[in-house]
């Protein structure tokens, strides 16, 4: 698609005025994308330093990073998006841990055997592992754990929906069934048997997720809110300890020395500070304050790309995640499919990561990114199609029995680069469809809540993948709520996510998944942007961090090389 010269100056112009950077959505969930480095390229999978074994470590293994604001839940069974998970993949462990290679290994379970109808899965936990209060961690403390998730009082678990392959699961947390029939059994203390309803290629990645972490269950027990302060209550399991939590400002993280393979980690401690602007966090960057900026857990201004790519020191890799605008499509006149595509259609992405991004993103054009699959590179409809979105706007406003547009408020959370995309959004939408878009913005909690509350008419949102497959992000949209903020739901897309779940035949399985998207891009209850990349630095004493693609960030493996 070509650019309208005319885009091209006034894209020219709003760069000078503002200088903006763009993140891979900051802030995000993991899900929401949250919220770009070294010299060396990195892989799909991301794992930072070849020459790992060749360096000599550093006497102070020390790293410190910028999260740039406050996570909103580090309770595992809690958290929905990536600054809260950058935490949580390092204080707590699952029963998996995904590696370097991007390939999901046993972790707090030594050992996993799979039945030959894939349906049960038996899981021995490791000898002598226990929590950072001393008590041993057992089965029963993962069962339950995930059954708190599934339980339908437990508050504020959003991510119940990962845990529907297991048997009986949904059915328990909608409270149609019991959580006594849920497939979730400890054996004894070392033995944990999930069954699932459907055979899940993906669940050994699952059980590497947080919300599939286990919880100290006599901690929570007597305190509720055990997971909002650092101290003797949060208890934990992973690879580091919380020492200090200093809300708004700061987190530090230590080596966990009981954790069961300390051996391998070698980093004494880890400080996450909270810096929410970009270009205070590069300049600390250059000053040697921090040593890490951009993804997956902050963002490198857009001003500084062009030079830190000529210089050699930015990293730039795909990452499987869609930044997408969100229609709340109880509020007018987004109740109205012809006049989402209208808007959706009118947005020049090619002119947004070419001229405001430039981390090397790719214009986005369907729900489900091309990193996962490669034919949505094309996707469901043309870039920047203004004479098309003309039509449906025409359409749309002769069906609501309008004459123009309302004035339309486009929301989106406390980011330079969040702001800068909004900004073009705002004047493609005037151009294009003549309308007057109103901007607001708001910090990262407050916006959540808002969305979550129907608080919004169109507001911005991303999604990382969870694992590769194209049902992460296809069944967000499953059902209203949850990290569904659109309130669209529709009963044949709904049937057609189900039926994947027992199809077996991987060809016949992707068909159905595909018939799915082309039903939701058809009613459009987001306008897609961009396909994510991790866009980073760090210095070069930095090692073995591992960056994945599902934006993910492990520090397990990292260290400090002598400088």
């Amino acid at each position: 698609m070509m650019i309208k010269k005319a885009w091209v100056l006034a894209l020219a112009l709003f760069l000078a005025l503002f200088l903006a950077a763009c993140s891979g959505g900051d802030e995000e969930s993991s899900s929401e994308a949250d919220e770009t480095g070294g010299d060396t390229e990195q892989s799909a999978e991301g794992s930072e330093g070849e020459d790992s074994g060749e360096t000599a470590m550093a006497e102070d293994q020390s790293l410190t990073v910028n999260i740039k604001t406050e996570p909103p839940s580090l309770h595992p069974g809690k958290a929905t998006d990536t600054t809260s998970g950058a935490v949580l993949y390092q204080t707590f462990e699952g029963l998996t841990r995904v590696d370097q290679e991007g390939e999901p290994q046993p972790a707090m379970a030594s050992d996993i055997e799979v039945s030959d109808d894939k349906l049960t899965y038996t899981f021995t936990i490791r000898d002598g592992v226990t929590w950072s209060n001393g008590d041993p961690i057992t089965a029963q403390d993962f069962a339950d754990s995930w059954k708190w998730v599934l339980n339908p009082d437990s508050p504020d678990t959003d991510y119940a929906y990962q845990m529907y392959p297991i048997k009986g699961a949904e059915a328990a947390k909608t409270g149609e069934g019991s959580l006594d029939d849920v497939g979730i059994t400890a054996e004894d203390d070392q033995t944990l048997v999930v069954e699932l309803r459907n055979p899940t290629p993906y669940f050994l990645e699952l059980t590497a997720f947080y919300t599939f972490f286990p919880f100290n269950q006599s901690t929570a027990e007597n305190n509720d809110e055990w997971a909002a302060e650092a101290g003797d209550d949060y208890v934990s399991n992973g690879p580091f300890l919380m020492e200090t939590w200093k809300h708004k400002n700061q987190i530090v993280l230590k080596k966990n020395p009981d954790y069961w393979d300390a051996d391998n980690v070698n980093l004494e401690s880890i400080t996450m500070e909270m810096v929410d602007d970009e270009n205070t966090a590069k300049n600390m960057y250059d000053q040697g304050e921090l040593d890490w900026i951009g993804d997956p857990t902050d963002s490198v201004p857009l001003a500084a790309i062009p030079q830190m790519k000529q210089d050699g020191t930015l990293n730039i890799s795909p990452m499987a995640g869609t930044y997408y605008y969100s229609f709340n499509t109880e509020k007018e006149p987004f109740t109205n499919a012809n006049i989402r595509k209208a808007f959706a259609l009118s947005l020049n992405r090619e002119a947004i990561v070419k001229n405001i991004t430039k981390g090397e993103e790719e214009p986005g054009m369907a729900l489900v990114p091309s990193a996962v699959w490669e034919e949505n590179s094309e996707g469901y409809f043309n870039d920047g199609d203004v004479e098309k979105a003309k039509e449906y706007l025409e359409t749309g406003l002769e069906e609501m029995g309008l004459d123009e547009l309302p004035t339309i408020k486009l929301s989106y959370n406390t980011d330079e680069g969040h702001a800068a995309i909004a900004q073009a959004a705002q004047d493609m939408w005037k151009e294009n469809l003549g309308a007057e878009v109103e901007l607001n913005n708001e910090e990262w909690n407050v916006y959540l809540d808002s969305m979550s509350e129907g608080n919004y008419q169109v507001g911005r949102m991303g999604w990382l993948a969870d694992f590769l497959d194209p049902i992460n992000f296809l069944e967000i949209f499953e059902t209203v709520g949850g990290n569904n903020y659109t309130n669209w739901e529709n009963d044949e897309y709904a049937s057609l996510l189900e039926e994947s779940r027992s199809e077996t035949d991987e060809a016949a399985r992707k068909e159905l998944l595909r018939e799915a998207e082309q039903l939701f891009m058809d009613e459009m209850p987001i306008a897609p942007v961009y396909f994510y990349s991790n866009v980073y630095a760090h210095k070069d004493y930095v090692k073995d961090v591992s960056v994945s693609n599902l934006g993910n960030i492990q520090y397990k493996w990292g260290y400090i090389a002598e400088h």
